[in-house]
C-alpha cells in the first residue's frame, strides 16, 4: 500500500505543478479523497456533471479548471488538466514504499546473476542465471525472473510475476500481480490433421514508464520480439500474442485480445473485451470502443465500434432474423434494379 507524506501547502503545489491559486497559500493537504472527504483532503473535478457535488463539498482544496473554480466553496488548485494534475498530486502524498534493499534468505538467486545492491529481492523469489535486476528495483514475493533477463532502474515487479528468458523491461515500470511475460507464442503449423509446434525464437521488448496489469500475457516472437513501447498502459487479463507491437503511450483496457503479428500504433486508446485480428496494422490516435471486433487495418485516426448494445432477447431474435435475410433481400433489390435499368449509387454501403 502506498505510504502518505507530510502535508504539503496549496502555494507550494501550485508553484510545483504550474497551478493557479484561489485560497489561502498556507493551507496544507496530506492525503486525495473524493469530494466528500475531509478538510486535510485534496480533490479533483473534470466534469460540470459533478458541479452539485462541488458546491457541497468540505475538502481543503480541490483542482478545477477554470469553468468551475467560481463553483468551489473551498480552496482551488486551477489547471487546464485537473485531472492529470490530480495524479500527479496524488503521486507525491501518497507514493510508493521504496525497495528494502537485499535478498530475502528465502529467495534463490542464480550466482551468475547481476543484482544492484539498492533493489529488493522478496520472499521465495527466483532470479535465473544472468539475469540483471537494475537499481531500486522491487522483487516482490514469488517472482520468477528467468534467464538473461534484464529489468531496468525503479521498476517493480508485484508477487507472482513471471518474466520467461531474455527478456528486457525498461525502467520505472509496473508489473501487477500474476503477470506473465515471455511466454511461448501460439505458434502451430498443420500437417494431415495435426499440429506440429512452432519453435518461439524470439523475446518481449518492454520500453520505459510501462504498466502491465494483473494477469495479462505478452507473448514472446517466434522470430523477432513482440514490443511494448515506451509509456504503454495495459489493464488487467490482456492476451497480446506474439511478435504484436504496440506504439508509445497507447493505453488498452482488459480482456482485450490482439492476434499475432498486429502492430498497434502510438497514443491508441482500446476499449475492454476488444478483439484485434492478426497481421494488421492501427494506426496513430485511433479510439476503439469497447466490445469491437477489428478484422481490418485502420489508419484514419478517429473513434471506431462494431458492437451492438444490449436489447430484450425477443427484439433481438428478430433482428438476428432479419440479419440471416438480409442477403435474400439484396438480391431482389438487384432484380429489380436490373429490371428497371437503375445504376446502384453504393450511397447505402458508404453509410
Amino acid at each position: 500500500m502506498p505510504s502518505v507524506t507530510v502535508g504539503r501547502s496549496l502555494g507550494a503545489l501550485a508553484v510545483q505543478f504550474g497551478c493557479g491559486l484561489r485560497g489561502d497559500p498556507d493551507i496544507e493537504v496530506s492525503s486525495v479523497a473524493g469530494l466528500g472527504g475531509g478538510d486535510s483532503s485534496l480533490g479533483f473535478v473534470a466534469s460540470p456533471a459533478y458541479r452539485e457535488q462541488l458546491r457541497a463539498t468540505k475538502l481543503a482544496a480541490v483542482i478545477v479548471d477554470g469553468q468551475l473554480a467560481a463553483d468551489c466553496p473551498v480552496a482551488v488548485l486551477v489547471h487546464a488538466n485537473p485531472h492529470a494534475t490530480f495524479a500527479r498530486i496524488a503521486a507525491l502524498l501518497h507514493p510508493l514504499p521504496p525497495a528494502e534493499p537485499g535478498i530475502h534468505p528465502t529467495a534463490v538467486v542464480h550466482p551468475s546473476a547481476q543484482v544492484d545492491a539498492s533493489a529488493e529481492i522478496a520472499a521465495f523469489a527466483v532470479i535465473g542465471a544472468n539475469a540483471v535486476i537494475g537499481p531500486r528495483c522491487r522483487i516482490a514475493a514469488q517472482c520468477i525472473v528467468g534467464a538473461d533477463v534484464t529489468v531496468g532502474a525503479d521498476t517493480r515487479l508485484h508477487e507472482r510475476v513471471t518474466v520467461c528468458s531474455a527478456v528486457r523491461i525498461g525502467s520505472r515500470c509496473i508489473l501487477h500481480p500474476g503477470a506473465v511475460i515471455g511466454s511461448d507464442g501460439f505458434g502451430n503449423a498443420g500437417d494431415g490433421g495435426q499440429w506440429v509446434k512452432v519453435p518461439q525464437l524470439g523475446s518481449v521488448r518492454i520500453g520505459d514508464d510501462v504498466e502491465i496489469g494483473a494477469n495479462t500475457t505478452i507473448d514472446r516472437g517466434a522470430l523477432g520480439d513482440t514490443i511494448i513501447e515506451d509509456g504503454v498502459r495495459l489493464d488487467n487479463q490482456i492476451q497480446i500474442a506474439h511478435n504484436v507491437v504496440i506504439g508509445a503511450h497507447t493505453a488498452i483496457a482488459a480482456c482485450t485480445g490482439i492476434a499475432g503479428s498486429t502492430r498497434i500504433g502510438r497514443r491508441c486508446m482500446i476499449g475492454g473485451g476488444t478483439g484485434i485480428g492478426g497481421q494488421l496494422a492501427i494506426g496513430d490516435d485511433i479510439v476503439i470502443a469497447g466490445f469491437g471486433m477489428v478484422t481490418r487495418s485502420l489508419d484514419k485516426p478517429g473513434m471506431y465500434s462494431s458492437v451492438m448494445p444490449v436489447e430484450e432477447a425477443r427484439l433481438w431474435r428478430r433482428l438476428v432474423g432479419r440479419f440471416k435475410r438480409l442477403d435474400v433481400l439484396a438480391g431482389r433489390v438487384r432484380k429489380l434494379e436490373a429490371v428497371n435499368a437503375i445504376t446502384a449509387t453504393g450511397q447505402d454501403d458508404d453509410n
